[in-house]
C-alpha cells in the first residue's frame, strides 16, 4: 500500500481520515473525540444529539407542547443542548489532536438555529461544519460569522457549482474541503438526482474528477475533496492517492466506526453488523425527506414495501374505468376505483388489512387497524424534526406550518424510529432492531468477511485507524 501522508485541512495537517457524521445519537462526542485523538477529523452529529443531566444520565427527549410548533421549539432546544454536550466531550477526549467537526442535515427542522446555537455554546471547540441532505447555501455565511471552516456534502460537480456561484464564492478562504458523498454507496440519506438510476451505480472516479475540474475553475486546486461512501481499505483506492488529476484527497468512513468499542450503538446492532450479507443493505425512497436512503433490509423496510404494494388509485367521482364505488374510513365515504382494484382491495381486507388510508397521490394504501392507529398517532405527535416532512405534512415555514399536501401514510416518523433504535437496550433490543430503521452503507456486509473482525473482534477507534493506515 502507498504511504499515507498527512493532508492540509482546516488550516492544519491531519491524517486524511474523516469520520462520517451519523445523526440522532450515533456520532457522539466519544466516537468523534477518539477519532480526532487518533489524528483524523472526528465528526459530532448535532442532529438531535443526546444531552445529559447533572448525574450524567441521558435526558429523554419527550415533548409536552400542545401544537407542532410548540414541540418544534422543544426539539430545537434539545438539539442545541445535546450538540453542546457532545462537542465538549469530543474536545476533551481529543486533547488538542486532529480536528473536531460538527455535522447536521440541512433539511433538519431548525437547522440554522441549531448550528448557531451549538457554535455559540462551544466557542473555539468546533473546527469545521459539515452539512448535506439538501443544498446548504447559507452554510458559508454561518461559518464566516463564527470563523470556522465549512465542508459541504455534494454528490456531483453540478451541485457544487450551484453552491459556489450562489454563495460560497464570498468566503472561499474558509472552504476547508468538499465532501463527495457517493449516492449509491453511502449510508443514510443519499443525493441521487431524478436523472440517475438508483439500480445502476456509477464509478465514482469520473464523477470526482469532474468535481475537481469544476473546483479548479474556481481556483480551488488545493482544497481537499473527501471521498465518502464505499471506502473500506485504502489500498482499494491506490489510484486516488497522490493522483495529480485529483489533487488532495481524504477519505471518509461512516459505516466502519459503527463497529468500535467507543461507538454508542447498542450491542445487538453491532452483532447484527457482523452477520450481514451482500445485498442486505437496501436503497429505498420511503424516507419522509423524499431523499433516497440506504439502510439494513429488516422487517421495518419489508413492512414499508408491502404497505406500498397494497395500493390502488381512486377518484372522488366516477370517471372512465374508475366507476366502481368503494367505501373508505369510519364514515364510509365513497370513492371510485376500477373493478379489478376493488377485487384486490376486498382480498386485502379479508386478510386483515381493512383500513384504506389516503395518500397525496389519490391512492389508498391498505393496512391493519393496529398499523393505521400507529400511523395516525405518529403523525399527530410530529415535532417538526425536518424542515418539511411528507409523512406528517409539517413545514417549518409559517403561517400554516404545513407543506400543502396530505400527510403520506406510505412513509414513517424518522425521529421516532432513529431515537428508538439508537437507545435500544435490554431483552427486547433484538426485536427493536428488526422493527426500526437501521442506516448503513452498502459495504456493511464486509464486517462478516473481513479477517480484522474475526471471532467477533470489536476494535477501539484507535485500533481501527491504525489498521486503516497500515493496511490489511
Amino acid at each position: 500500500m502507498k504511504a499515507i501522508n498527512t493532508i492540509r485541512m482546516g488550516g492544519v495537517d491531519i491524517l486524511p481520515l474523516v469520520e462520517g457524521g451519523k445523526g440522532v445519537s450515533i456520532s457522539t462526542g466519544a466516537s468523534s473525540g477518539h477519532w480526532a485523538a487518533a489524528g483524523g477529523a472526528g465528526t459530532v452529529s448535532i442532529v438531535n444529539a443526546d444531552s445529559y443531566d447533572a448525574d450524567g444520565n441521558i435526558v429523554p427527549q419527550t415533548y409536552r407542547g400542545r401544537t407542532r410548533l410548540e414541540k418544534h421549539e422543544e426539539l430545537i432546544d434539545y438539539a442545541i443542548r445535546g450538540g453542546i454536550d457532545q462537542v465538549r466531550i469530543a474536545h476533551e477526549i481529543a486533547g488538542g489532536k486532529g480536528r473536531i467537526h460538527a455535522n447536521i442535515l440541512w433539511e433538519m427542522g431548525g437547522a440554522e438555529r441549531v448550528i448557531r446555537g451549538v457554535l455559540e455554546g462551544t466557542k473555539g471547540l468546533i473546527n469545521g461544519l459539515t452539512c448535506g441532505a439538501g443544498m446548504p447555501y447559507r452554510l458559508s455565511d454561518i461559518a464566516t460569522e463564527h470563523g470556522v471552516y465549512y465542508y459541504p456534502i455534494v454528490s456531483s460537480a453540478r451541485a457544487f457549482n450551484a453552491l459556489w456561484r450562489r454563495s460560497y464564492h464570498k468566503s472561499g478562504e474558509l472552504l476547508g474541503g468538499v465532501v463527495y458523498e457517493d449516492p449509491w454507496r453511502a449510508g443514510g440519506h443519499n443525493g441521487l438526482s431524478n436523472t440517475e438510476n438508483p439500480l445502476a451505480p456509477e464509478d465514482p472516479l469520473p464523477r470526482v474528477l469532474a468535481l475537481r475540474k469544476q473546483m479548479r475553475a474556481f481556483g480551488l486546486d488545493d482544497t481537499p475533496i473527501i471521498m465518502a461512501g464505499g471506502v473500506w481499505w485504502l489500498e482499494e483506492w491506490q489510484d486516488w492517492i497522490d493522483n495529480p488529476e485529483l489533487g488532495p484527497v481524504a477519505f471518509q468512513f461512516g459505516t466502519r466506526p459503527l463497529l468500535t468499542r467507543e461507538s454508542p450503538i447498542p450491542d445487538v446492532w453491532k452483532q447484527r453488523l457482523m452477520t450481514l450479507k451482500k445485498g442486505d443493505v437496501f436503497l429505498n425512497r420511503f424516507s419522509p425527506t423524499g431523499f433516497y436512503s440506504s439502510a439494513v433490509n429488516n422487517d421495518f423496510l419489508r413492512e414499508l414495501r408491502a404497505r406500498s404494494e397494497r395500493q390502488i388509485a381512486f377518484s372522488t367521482e366516477a370517471v372512465g374505468e374508475h366507476a366502481t364505488s368503494f367505501s373508505v374510513g369510519a364514515r364510509g365515504r365513497v370513492v371510485y376505483v376500477t373493478h379489478p382494484d376493488s377485487e384486490r382491495a376486498a382480498l386485502w381486507q379479508r386478510e386483515g388489512y381493512t383500513e384504506g388510508l389516503r395518500t397525496p397521490d389519490n391512492t389508498l394504501v391498505f393496512v391493519t387497524p393496529e398499523k393505521a392507529r400507529e400511523i395516525l398517532s405518529d403523525q399527530a405527535a410530529c415535532m417538526g424534526c425536518l424542515s418539511e416532512c411528507r409523512f406528517s405534512n409539517w413545514s417549518q415555514r409559517g403561517p400554516s406550518y404545513t407543506n400543502g399536501h396530505k400527510a403520506d401514510p406510505r412513509s414513517y416518523c424518522i425521529q421516532k424510529t432513529l431515537q428508538t433504535v439508537a437507545h435500544a437496550h435490554g431483552p427486547d433490543a433484538g426485536d427493536v432492531m428488526e422493527h426500526n430503521l437501521m442506516f448503513g452503507g452498502t459495504n456493511a456486509w464486509r464486517f462478516a468477511t473481513d479477517p480484522f473482525y474475526a471471532n467477533g473482534f470489536v476494535p477501539t477507534v484507535a485500533q481501527l485507524v491504525e489498521r486503516i493506515m497500515t493496511g490489511r
